[in-house]
C-alpha cells in the first residue's frame, strides 16, 4: 500500500486531537488513505462534492450526533467552511462528555494556510497533516522507478498509469480540472487561459528567481494580479515558493524567492514534455531535477525544518539549506550529472555559512567525498538520513 509512512502519523493526531485536517493537491490520494484508515474501525464517510451528502449536514448537529463514537471522515472540507463553527461546537460538546479525541477527519485540496481562514473557530481542536505526491522513499526501490517518478511525478495515477502517453494524458486532465473547477472556488475568476498562461510560464523559468513585473507584463495584466495568483497556486499545494536565507553576514544577499512547479510531473506536462528522451534535450531539464529532489528532500525531512536558498549579489550560491530542528544547518548543491562539480559559488557559499553537513545530490546510485566537506549522494541515501530524524508535515 502507498502511503505507509503517513499513516501511523495520522493514527496519532487522532489520538491527540479531536479532528485532524490531511490536506493535499487533489487526486493525491488523500481518500484512498482516509477509506483505508476507516475500514479499521467504525467511520462514516461523508463527500462534500456530492450534493446528497452536503444535504445530510444541512442540520449538521443533529445529523453527526448520532454519530458520536464513530469516525467521521468530511472529504472536501474547504467547499463548506459554514461547517467550521458546528464542528467547534460539536467537539466541545463531545469533550464535556468525555470525548476528546479521535472525532473528524477533515480532507482538503488546499494547504494549512488557506484552511485555517476558514478554520480558526477549530484553534486547539484540530491537528494539520499534510499529504504530498509520492516521494523516492515509497517508490524508488529501483533506478527505473525513481526515473519514473521524477517524469509523471508523484500523482499514483500518473504514476502508475500503463505507458508514458496514458500518464501525460492524465495530467493534463488535472490541470484543466484545476483551471476550470478548484482554482475558481478559492480566487476571484481569472480566464482560465489566462490562467494557464500564467503557469505554463512559471514552468519555463522553474527554478528561477520570482520576477512578477516580468510576467504580468507578459500576461498583460498587473504585478498584483501575479502576485495573487501564485499565492493562490502555492496555496493549492501547486506552486513552491523557496525563501531566500536571511543572516546579518555583511553581504548583499538576494530577497526574492525562487519559485517551481512542485510536482515534477505537472512541469513535464505544461512543458508538453512526455518522456526522458525529450526531457532530457530540453532547456528545463536542470532545474527540473533540481525541483524534484527539493521536493522529495522536504518530503523527508523532519518537522519544523527551515528550508530556503543562499544566493549573493557577489555570486555565491547554495541551492538548498535545511536548518532542523536543532538548529543544525545542511547545505545542498543539485546537480544533474553522473559526474557532478562544484562551482565557485559553492565554495563561497560554504565558507560563508560554514554549514554542519554539506551534499551534492546527483542522479547516480554511489556515495563519495567530493572535497573534505561536500559528499556526493544519491537523492534516496540524502532522504533516507533525513527520515531517520523525523517525519515532515510541510
Amino acid at each position: 500500500m502507498i502511503y505507509r509512512r503517513i499513516l501511523p502519523e495520522i493514527q496519532s493526531a487522532l489520538q491527540r486531537q479531536a479532528a485532524v485536517a490531511l490536506m493535499g493537491p487533489r487526486q493525491v490520494g488523500k481518500t484512498t488513505l482516509a477509506l483505508t484508515l476507516g475500514n479499521t474501525l467504525p467511520s462514516l464517510y461523508l463527500d462534500l462534492e456530492n450534493p446528497a451528502d452536503r444535504q445530510k449536514l444541512t442540520e449538521p448537529v443533529l445529523f453527526l450526533s448520532r454519530y458520536e463514537d464513530q469516525l467521521v471522515i468530511l472529504d472536501e472540507i474547504h467547499r463548506t467552511p459554514e461547517l467550521f463553527q458546528s464542528l467547534r461546537g460539536i467537539i466541545d460538546s463531545g469533550r464535556r462528555a468525555g470525548k476528546r479525541t479521535g472525532r473528524f477527519l477533515l480532507l482538503g485540496s488546499a494547504s494549512v494556510d488557506l484552511l485555517r481562514q476558514s478554520g480558526e473557530s477549530l484553534a486547539g481542536r484540530i491537528a494539520y497533516v499534510d499529504m504530498s505526491p509520492l516521494d523516492v522513499l515509497e517508490v524508488a526501490d529501483d533506478s527505473r522507478k525513481l526515473f519514473d517518478l521524477w517524469i509523471r511525478g508523484g500523482f499514483p495515477d500518473s504514476f502508475l498509469a500503463d505507458d508514458n502517453a496514458s500518464s501525460l494524458a492524465l495530467r493534463r486532465d488535472f490541470i484543466r480540472t484545476y483551471l476550470e473547477r478548484d482554482i475558481p472556488i478559492f480566487g476571484p475568476r481569472l480566464p482560465a487561459q489566462t490562467m494557464e498562461r500564467l503557469w505554463t510560464m512559471l514552468a519555463h523559468v522553474q527554478g528561477s528567481l520570482l520576477n512578477a513585473s516580468r510576467l504580468a507584463a507578459s500576461l498583460g495584466v498587473s504585478s498584483q494580479t501575479v502576485t495573487r495568483y501564485i499565492d493562490l497556486l502555492a496555496d493549492l499545494l501547486l506552486v513552491r515558493r523557496l525563501a531566500p536565507f536571511h543572516a546579518n553576514l555583511g553581504k548583499r544577499l538576494v530577497k526574492s524567492p525562487k519559485v517551481y512547479i512542485r510536482d515534477s510531473g505537472l512541469l513535464h506536462a505544461l512543458l508538453d514534455i512526455s518522456d526522458y528522451n525529450e526531457l532530457a534535450g530540453h532547456p528545463v531539464a536542470g532545474a527540473s531535477w533540481e525541483g524534484f529532489v527539493i521536493e522529495n528532500i522536504l518530503a523527508a525531512a523532519p518537522i519544523r525544518t527551515r528550508a530556503s536558498f543562499f544566493r549573493t549579489s557577489a555570486g555565491a550560491e547554495i541551492d538548498l539549506l535545511l536548518r532542523l530542528p536543532g538548529g543544525e544547518l545542511w547545505a545542498v548543491e543539485i546537480k544533474n550529472s553522473l559526474s557532478p562539480r562544484l562551482e565557485k559559488g559553492f565554495h563561497l557559499a560554504h565558507a560563508d555559512l560554514k554549514p554542519s553537513r554539506s551534499f551534492a545530490v546527483y542522479p547516480g546510485k554511489d556515495r563519495y567525498p567530493l572535497n573534505k566537506n561536500v559528499d556526493a549522494i544519491s537523492l534516496l541515501e540524502i532522504c533516507t538520513l533525513l527520515a531517520g530524524t523525523g517525519r515532515n508535515t510541510l
